[in-house]
């Protein structure tokens, strides 16, 4: 039994923990607001707001339906385009932006573009348009141009600044959601004190966020069974102990994102993770999943590698292993089948390490990588005293680049065209690019080089700032 509030209603779901969110709204609740576009997270259509209970208020964010599994919604609250409508069809906030700009055509996208909006505007985000377009990210409209939506977003965000702050309960009172939702809390609060803990079969696989594995696995995984993580904000930490952080292998890229601690240590997170995913993806997508899935182009594997992450697996007692030595070749792990990553581990970096990453897509959001990279470089008197490159899409396994790595120790910013060319053969005789539907070979060379000299413009930047 699935418990959890469906917009207004308390929903106790005899169904498989393996179906998705959107198939249920739409087939079991006959919601038909919430779309089926790409079911693979890129079109938005089928966007949910997801609230869970945190430090004792509710905190919503957006899913894409299509790729949530129904055994990751107990004891949430799930919103759908339904689920923000007046008791009296007033439009909410949201739609009378959308409709006074006409930033509807077909209307087939719309819903999911309401329901990012009104996240962005129940959230603590500055009420800006940069925001309101921020929260967008991962949803697509093949109509109107955008420039409409984004006019809409503009009156939204002028509407939520100038009367946000000066109201009490200015989400109530502005109309953004209906007054409903300010019990939500403590009907969760009695359902938490109701539920009953599943067991935990150890056989079975474990599903985080399912981002990937319900694109390529969705009729398989409604054939079997599996353990949900659930993706509970409610005791979510992200810790320093010594030189060390440390994270719960569940932390979902968002998590990652917005934590102060992760953000005091990189100044330029925002303009980094932008290039992962989109805004609902990265709400859900966990960073165990992304390292388990043994993409070479996975793009916070890459980002971790270079930080010389450690991850402590289920079964191996307090021996933390090395990120870069859990791939053993192409979607082969050194860990058992269903054995799952606890937590991960990397050493805050000094005050004179400077960390960049960089990624080459067809697109510049919301893409798979034709090749991906990461850097962190330590200095001395001006040297570089440490240096560590990852890089993903130059071979079967997502890459920690020793040899190029042991390479740039001792060089001095900026290198000469001489270094660059001595460099340039370290690099190319490292890496195995094969060609693909994401670049040739041969541009995936080019790429490599580029992404390294782009990390040493970067850092030579920031270093010279410091």
């Amino acid at each position: 039994m699935i418990n959890f509030i469906l917009n207004d209603e308390l929903i106790s779901a005899e169904c498989a923990p393996e179906e998705t969110v959107l198939d249920f709204i739409r087939y079991q609740k006959h919601l038909k607001g919430t779309k089926i576009g790409c079911r693979e997270g890129d079109c938005g259509a089928c966007t949910v707001m997801v609230g869970t209970k945190k430090s004792g208020k509710m905190e919503y964010s957006t899913a894409t339906s299509c790729l949530m599994p129904m055994g990751n919604v107990t004891n949430k609250h799930i919103v759908t385009i339904e689920g923000i409508s007046q008791k009296s069809q007033e439009l909410s906030l949201v739609q009378s932006c959308m409709a006074d700009n006409n930033g509807s055509q077909c209307g087939f996208c719309t819903p999911g573009f309401i329901m990012s909006l009104t996240c962005f505007a129940i959230s603590k985000e500055e009420k800006s348009l940069l925001n309101a377009v921020k929260s967008m990210d991962g949803n697509i409209c093949r109509c109107t141009g955008y420039k409409s939506i984004e006019r809409a977003a503009n009156q939204l965000s002028a509407s939520l600044s100038m009367n946000y702050n000066s109201k009490k309960n200015a989400i109530y009172s502005l109309n953004v959601v209906p007054s409903y939702f300010s019990s939500i809390f403590q009907r969760l609060e009695e359902l938490s004190q109701k539920a009953i803990t599943d067991h935990v079969d150890i056989n079975l696989p474990t599903i985080g966020g399912g981002t990937d594995l319900y694109v390529h696995e969705r009729h398989e995984l409604l054939e079997t069974k599996a353990n949900f993580k659930g993706l509970d904000n409610s005791t979510f930490e992200i810790m320093q102990e010594n030189d060390f952080i440390l994270l719960d292998g569940g932390t979902t890229v968002s998590q990652f994102l917005n934590n102060s601690i992760i953000r005091s240590i990189f100044p330029d997170l925002d303009k980094h993770i932008k290039l992962v995913s989109s805004t609902p993806i990265r709400n859900m997508a966990t960073l165990a999943g992304n390292f388990i899935n043994a993409s070479p182009i996975g793009d916070m594997t890459i980002f971790f590698i270079a930080l010389q992450a450690e991850i402590l697996l289920e079964n191996a007692g307090e021996n933390w292993m090395p990120l870069s030595e859990l791939y053993l070749g192409y979607k082969s792990l050194r860990k058992d089948k269903n054995e799952l990553l606890l937590s991960i581990r990397f050493r805050k970096p000094s005050a004179f390490s400077f960390f960049n990453f960089e990624k080459v897509s067809k697109r510049t959001h919301l893409d798979i990588a034709s090749v991906t990279s990461a850097c962190i470089l330590t200095f001395e008197n001006n040297k570089i005293v440490q240096a560590v490159l990852s890089m993903g899409g130059v071979g079967p396994i997502p890459m920690f680049l020793r040899n190029t790595s042991s390479f740039i120790n001792g060089f001095v910013l900026p290198l000469g065209d001489e270094q660059y060319k001595v460099l340039n053969d370290v690099l190319q005789d490292e890496i195995k690019p094969i060609s693909d539907i994401r670049g040739s070979e041969k541009y995936k060379r080019l790429l490599a080089f580029q992404l390294i000299k782009a990390h040493f413009i970067e850092i030579q930047k920031k270093y010279a700032q410091h």
